[in-house]
């Protein structure tokens, strides 16, 4: 096989052959282990040198399907708890299919008024879906970094206006450091965002009142009154790693609104606390802030890559994004280019798989599976706290459960290795698969609780495959 002009007849072939290995394969996720290292051999027939002559698609489909149902991580599955990480539900699935199929070039009206009118209406339905008012200003990105770097883009340009400077066609030269602050909840991708912008990763002042992270207002207030009215971004954090705690948004934006300063919100998988009414107290203020990111592949349970940004003022995304061209390139017209709206300017259609898990289960689906995630969430914490060998660190607030094994007798000095060595354990037997972190200095487990398919059941099998491991 040479050019693949020849394969016009075959074409289908490589796609049925997918299309037949994927019922039996999420068949079997109720089952298999989450990783297999014993698969792992199989990772050496992906090498070899390039074929000089290739052997065809329904050839080359076939042996990536033979390796990658056997030697891939099943995080589609409902024991992964490592990271905070969701499958894909059965429409966003087909959705994302579907965007491979149509292959559309996402970023301009002139090239795919279908895959530009389905973001415009995904960014609405989004907006309701968290309570954000609908004029605010969106769009669609591959990640929470990228929707932080969009939204902190925007704030930029807010900030550097404020010093008369246009920042997009003069950079940041001459300007003084850009203050950022934030509690100690603050996630590396707000650092990495920062460092990605030129405004430096560590030059983010954190104001926490303990080693938990919990924000401490009087002092953030004291530095922004210390800045005598120069302009300043403030972070805020809704549904934290370790422990899904959040900063008081509502303060945040009285904060904000005191001191003229920007307030952006990662809201990476807590924006979903504004679905239930037994969290969405943590999400209020959320719809008050200047910019707001959140992640698709997260709680809405999309496939990677998926993020968003909204921005008060819309207007600031074409100030960040939007001044670039080339004579090949439309000029504005009929409808939205995203590619002048975030940093991506070749985009595929990541709205196409949003908008059929959205169409699919509505507001009311998604209430539901947050409302079962948080009651599996706090069966588990539940476990812990009565058992004697499991010690609960935090209060269990969102869908993370933040605890460690601690067997009577065992010295405190020696528990940090326990729990590291039991990890790593857990992690190498890929019957439940949920890493350790490390909180107020100790090591611990964080199991989250985002993928459609997740039940208390399988909450309780981490608690009984972590026990069978120790008692090893």
């Amino acid at each position: 096989m040479s050019d693949p002009i020849h394969e016009h007849d075959t074409a289908a072939a490589g796609l049925e052959l997918v299309a037949n290995a994927a019922a039996p394969y999420l068949a079997s996720l109720a089952t298999r282990p989450v990783h297999d290292r014993t698969r792992d051999v199989l990772l050496k027939d992906l090498e070899g040198p390039l074929p000089e002559r290739g052997e065809g698609g329904p050839a080359a489909v076939a042996e990536l399907l033979r390796i990658g149902t056997e030697a891939a991580t099943h995080l589609s599955g409902p024991r992964f708890f490592h990271l905070v990480t969701g499958g894909s539900t059965p429409a966003a699935m087909a959705g994302d299919w579907i965007t491979s199929l149509l292959d559309q070039a996402a970023g301009l009206w002139v090239a795919s008024p279908f895959a530009t009118q389905v973001e415009t209406v995904v960014l609405g339905w989004l907006k309701d879906l968290f309570g954000i008012p609908a004029s605010y200003g969106g769009v669609l990105t591959p990640s929470a970094t990228f929707a932080h770097v969009t939204g902190l883009s925007a704030a930029r340009c807010w900030w550097a206006e404020k010093h008369g400077v246009d920042v997009t066609s003069q950079g940041l030269a001459g300007l003084p450091q850009m203050p950022v602050f934030s509690s100690g909840l603050v996630h590396v991708s707000t650092r990495k965002a920062l460092q990605i912008l030129g405004c430096g990763r560590d030059t983010l002042r954190t104001f926490a009142r303990d080693d938990s992270g919990a924000i401490d207002l009087p002092a953030m207030e004291e530095a922004l009154a210390a800045l005598d009215g120069a302009p300043a971004v403030i972070v805020g954090n809704l549904g934290e790693v370790n422990t899904g705690g959040s900063d008081p948004l509502d303060d945040l934006a009285d904060l904000a609104e005191r001191h003229g300063a920007w307030l952006h919100v990662d809201g990476a998988f807590g924006m979903f606390a504004a679905l239930s009414p037994r969290t969405a107290h943590l999400a209020r203020g959320a719809a008050r802030a200047d910019s707001i990111t959140a992640d698709g592949h997260k709680w809405l349970n999309v496939p990677y890559e998926s993020g968003f940004s909204f921005i008060r003022d819309g207007a600031y995304l074409s100030k960040a994004f939007g001044a670039w061209g080339a004579a090949y390139l439309p000029q504005p017209g009929e409808g939205p280019n995203y590619n002048m709206l975030g940093p991506e300017s070749s985009r595929r259609a990541r709205a196409l798989p949003i908008w059929a898990t959205l169409r699919a289960y509505g507001r009311e689906g998604y209430r539901a599976m947050v409302e079962r995630h948080l009651d599996a969430a706090a069966h588990l914490g539940k476990l812990v706290e009565n058992a004697p060998d499991l010690e609960l660190l935090a209060p269990v607030q969102l869908s993370i459960v933040c605890f460690r094994y601690r067997p009577p007798g065992v010295p405190e000095e020696d528990l940090d290795a326990l729990n590291a060595r039991l990890g790593a354990e857990l992690l190498a037997d890929g019957r439940v698969y949920a890493g350790t972190s490390t909180y107020r200095g100790m090591t611990v487990f964080r199991p989250a609780m985002v993928n459609w398919r997740i039940t208390a059941a399988e909450a309780e099998q981490l608690i009984i495959v972590l026990r069978e491991l120790a008692a090893r």
